[in-house]
């Protein structure tokens, strides 16, 4: 049964840093690349940093180029965002999944939400 599991959530001011993680189960998690996404309030769910699963190359949204990194450990099935420089804009749910998934609607975790503000 696939699992994706995320956490590391908070409240931050402006300008603070958040470190997510993404814990996987129930698959080849070295099979497949790994996207975070998220959802503000009102908004569509958009993609932000992608991790591949070969040579762990990454993809990052323009919003948070420069200031969010993606890494993975193969051995513990795990993702991770680290967050820094945060605005107010990346409030939000944030969730991981592969793209395939993604698109097919299915495997979506609980998420875990982002409140950047002062």
């Amino acid at each position: 049964q696939v699992q994706l599991v995320e956490s590391g959530g908070g409240s931050v001011q402006p300008g603070g840093s958040l470190r997510l993680s993404c814990i996987a189960s129930g698959f080849t998690f070295d099979s497949y690349g790994i996207t975070w996404y998220r959802q503000g309030s009102g908004l569509e769910r958009e993609a932000v940093a992608h991790i591949a699963n070969v040579l762990g190359l990454t993809q990052y949204a323009d919003s948070v180029n420069d200031r969010f990194t993606i890494s993975r450990d193969n051995v513990k099935n795990t993702v991770y965002l680290q967050m820094d420089s945060l605005k107010p804009e990346d409030t939000a749910m944030y969730y991981c999944n592969t793209p395939q998934w993604a698109r097919r609607g299915v495997y979506w975790g609980r998420g875990t939400q982002v409140i950047v503000s002062s």
